[in-house]
């Protein structure tokens, strides 16, 4: 797919729009994980269990994966600057909706909003990083991009169990609604107008899905965050049952959970560009062995949190590896594989939250950790299996080098 080009240059506004980008994936991310930390006291408003209460991230999940592929094509031509700043408007309402909910019904119907301006606007995030500055400088703003994704996925739930813990449940929501809020005005003043010369149709993202190297990655991130999901909903629960925290640690655990997985995401990025493929089978493995380790080794509040920090050291680092996956395994339709990575990756949180929340009812807690712990060894198993990674790599080391060289765009 071709854009217009961005303006002329890369000054600070456009590493300020960049940096707006950012903001707008931690926001959306952060708002889809909310629940994660706050399970409790909302299934203990709202008058239903943690698994029921569990569902809010499903239901989310679930419309972003459907949402996410139907974007492009359904947008065509529009220009992409009116249209995140109302799928921001949109998140900021999910939000509100979900604050004031009296019931479960409310609650979940705030949550379908939510789940469609996060599909969307993580759905364009990179390609509208790409397009507000030159050629040479699009890798480094696509990966600016997604570290709000990256960040959200350790720092948001800790922030918001937190929020929950001083002010409320409720109150994280009405922040992450704010947040959003603010986030469309900026966008409204920071991007530029951003056409679109030519639109992309769903059959050839259905093409793409098909494509080995293309199945292959998809296939090792819906088993690997399906795990993580099925484990990490339920985290606190697992936290007060198996190490005996209470509720005054927990937000503690979980931010530091969220620094070890800030770290990971940093750690992970150098071996990502280099070799996603192995990169991957470190972190599948790592994350498989602590999440199984989790019922053995976690019965103490310093053997939980030990290995709360190595699970958070490994699940930080996915994002940005599985993003590189893709990137090198389609260089050539980077958008559409970006767009069926926001719906094999938000499929995979509901898919999570899910089997997470019939496990947590019918067979306690702790039994997530094992299902957790199966899932990510079944990722591992997938990206040995996988095929030509190494060439794909190459392909898209010359592309980025032929980039670098020509300071044009290229989608």
């Amino acid at each position: 797919m071709r854009h217009v080009t961005s303006p002329d240059g890369a000054g600070i506004a456009a590493w300020a729009a960049v940096g707006a980008v950012a903001a707008a994936t931690f926001t959306v991310v952060t708002s889809e994980m909310l629940p994660v930390g706050l399970l409790t006291p909302m299934g203990r408003t709202l008058g239903v269990s943690e698994g029921v209460a569990g569902l809010a991230l499903t239901v989310t999940g679930l419309v972003a994966a459907v949402s996410a592929p139907f974007i492009v094509p359904v947008l065509g031509r529009m220009d992409r600057r009116p249209v995140v700043v109302a799928l921001l408007l949109t998140l900021a309402l999910g939000n509100a909706l979900a604050a004031w909910s009296p019931n479960v019904a409310t609650l979940m119907a705030g949550r379908v909003l939510v789940g469609a301006g996060m599909g969307g606007v993580w759905a364009l995030a990179a390609s509208l990083a790409a397009r507000l500055v030159p050629g040479r400088s699009r890798g480094t703003a696509i990966a600016v991009a997604f570290s709000g994704v990256a960040i959200a996925s350790v720092l948001g739930v800790p922030a918001g169990t937190l929020l929950g813990e001083a002010a409320g449940w409720r109150a994280a929501f009405a922040a992450s609604a704010g947040l959003a809020a603010v986030l469309a005005v900026v966008m409204a003043v920071l991007l530029p107008p951003l056409p679109v010369a030519r639109a992309t149709g769903l059959r050839g993202t259905a093409r793409l899905a098909a494509e080995p190297r293309v199945r292959a990655g998809l296939v090792a991130t819906a088993l690997l965050v399906s795990g993580h999901f099925a484990a990490y909903t339920y985290v606190r629960p697992v936290l007060e049952d198996v190490s005996g925290a209470d509720a005054g640690q927990i937000g503690a655990l979980l931010l530091g959970y969220g620094v070890a997985g800030v770290a990971g995401n940093f750690a992970s990025g150098a071996g990502a560009v280099r070799s996603p493929r192995a990169t991957l089978l470190v972190l599948g493995a790592t994350l498989a062995l602590t999440v199984l380790l989790v019922p053995l080794l976690g019965r103490s509040l310093g053997g939980g949190a030990a290995l709360l920090m190595l699970w958070g050291l490994a699940y930080g680092g996915v994002s940005v590896t599985v993003q590189n996956w893709l990137l090198a395994a389609a260089p050539h339709a980077e958008e559409a594989a970006s767009a069926l990575l926001v719906a094999v990756f938000n499929a995979a949180i509901a898919l999570g939250a899910l089997l997470g929340g019939r496990a947590a009812d019918g067979l306690g807690t702790a039994s997530v950790m094992w299902l957790a712990g199966l899932l990510a060894a079944g990722a591992v198993v997938q990206v040995i299996a996988a095929p030509g990674a190494r060439a794909a790599q190459a392909t898209v080391r010359r592309r980025a080098s032929s980039a670098s060289r020509s300071g044009t765009n290229h989608t």
